[in-house]
């Protein structure tokens, strides 16, 4: 297991876009310590911020967190990532496999663009996790992202594949989304699903709908049994909420109108 140790508190915001186990793998300590990861003049490396000690094994654990730390596992395409704290923006950007976890909370935009592996989040998250960040055409994209505690608003704008399960959310969830899953034990805020196109959003209950949505019923779909099996396979909090009778929400009718709300009858 390779270590980066956080040496301090940090001048700046630090990229650490492509600090993966395999980009360590072929390194040697000081040659590690020079790659840059500042994002100003000063020309941080990373040797400047972390003590580091390689093994060049496929698992990498940072010890010590910053809301500084942004992309952190980012562009992960195999192996284990662990953070012992707090991370910034955009953690697991386009990851395409792995397994990625924070212990603290994240930053906006967690998961933007992942298209595999899991990432797990053990407090909260701020907006847009799972969401697309400017000009993308998609957020979280097939991968498995989990929040343990609250996210912002607008959780999976534009998602496009995968499933993010959360303990909470704030408005806007499932904005514009595309298609995929999203299941929150707790609530969410107002407005969930606008500009919804297609995907299953699941809630514990849900703030101001949108007039947009209308009530169909409380149907016994063969896909929310497959769901609560496959939630009861990852040991999801969230499965127990699909063990009872949901009431079903179709919209946004406002555009192609093929998403789904669900929530306790």
């Amino acid at each position: 297991m390779s270590t980066l140790r956080l040496r301090g508190d940090l001048p700046e915001r630090v990229d650490l876009l492509n600090i993966t186990p395999l980009a360590l793998s072929g390194l040697s300590e000081t040659e590690a310590g020079k790659l840059a990861i500042g994002t100003s003049r000063r020309g941080l490396t990373l040797g400047d911020v972390f003590e580091i000690r390689l093994d060049g094994s496929d698992s990498l654990v940072i010890e010590g967190g910053s809301a500084r730390l942004d992309r952190v596992g980012a562009a992960l395409s195999q192996g284990s990532i662990r953070v012992e704290g707090d991370v910034g923006q955009r953690v697991g950007e386009g990851m395409a496999a792995g397994s990625l976890t924070v212990t603290g909370s994240a930053g906006p935009y967690a998961g933007t663009g992942a298209t595999g592996g899991t990432i797990t989040i053990e407090g909260n998250a701020g907006d847009h996790a799972g969401g697309a960040v400017y000009a993308a055409k998609a957020g979280l994209d097939g991968a498995t992202l989990v929040i343990k505690g609250a996210a912002g608003d607008h959780l999976g704008d534009r998602m496009r594949r995968g499933m993010i399960l959360a303990g909470s959310a704030g408005a806007f969830a499932a904005s514009r989304m595309i298609a995929g899953t999203i299941v929150v034990s707790g609530a969410l805020g107002d407005h969930p699903g606008y500009g919804m196109r297609r995907g299953t959003l699941v809630a514990g209950s849900h703030g101001t709908l949108l007039p947009t949505f209308v009530e169909t019923g409380t149907p016994n779909l063969v896909f929310v049994r497959l769901l609560a099996q496959s939630l009861k396979h990852l040991g999801a909090a969230q499965a127990s909420l699909l063990s009872g009778t949901l009431r079903r929400y179709s919209g946004d009718l406002a555009t192609l109108g093929k998403g789904e709300l669900f929530v306790p009858a």
